[in-house]
């Protein structure tokens, strides 16, 4: 099965940047995030969607 979801840090991986620009794409609404608990995590649809629109 196909993760759903990602870490700040397994999206940053992803996308080769930085923890600081994940946030920043997180508040652009760029990217949907979810909190579970006090971690925050990335949905990987959206990384796919990003990626997506830049091609």
């Amino acid at each position: 099965m196909e993760a759903i979801l990602t870490s700040i840090n397994g999206a940053a991986k992803a996308l080769n940047l930085g923890r600081t620009s994940i946030y920043a794409l997180i508040r652009e609404n760029r990217l949907e995030a979810i909190k579970l608990g006090r971690r925050t995590l990335i949905k990987t649809d959206s990384i796919r969607r990003l990626v997506a629109e830049q091609e």
